[in-house]
């Protein structure tokens, strides 16, 4: 099912928690993102709270080449940086939700930077489709 907010998009699938977690890393990477951070908000809020929370992984993805034009553009873009994707237990199915960098892009007004988070929603999108 398709999931759409005015800041992020993405859809829920019918595999486990664990499978899509993978899937995900592998499909950023063919689309040319690494992944530069990793939160597990499920043991964050268990080890800082003490509380038990859904399956919530945070996965800071970057395109190191449209990173790099990106700074090369506005070098304050760092604030704005990396594309963040979610994935967590929805119900019995798994979320994957993803940062619209046009919509975070948008708050520079920069057309250059605008056509890069394009390009990125793109690669993004067409990651999304193939899980």
């Amino acid at each position: 099912m398709e999931m759409q907010t005015s800041y992020a998009f993405g859809k829920t699938v019918a595999t486990s928690f664990a499978e899509t977690l993978q899937k995900v890393r592998e499909e950023l990477q063919k689309e040319g993102f690494g992944i530069l951070c990793e939160i597990n908000v499920t043991d964050k809020f268990r080890e800082k709270l003490g509380k038990d929370f859904r399956n919530y992984v945070i996965l800071g993805a970057c395109n190191p080449a449209l990173a790099w034009e990106a700074f090369n553009q506005e070098l304050n873009i760092g604030t704005l940086l990396p594309c963040n994707v979610v994935v967590y237990d929805a119900e019995g199915q798994t979320a994957v939700m993803i940062m619209d960098p046009v919509a975070a892009l948008s708050l520079i007004d920069n057309p250059g930077v605008t056509e890069l988070a394009t390009q990125v929603k793109a690669l993004l999108t067409r990651m999304l489709t193939r899980l």
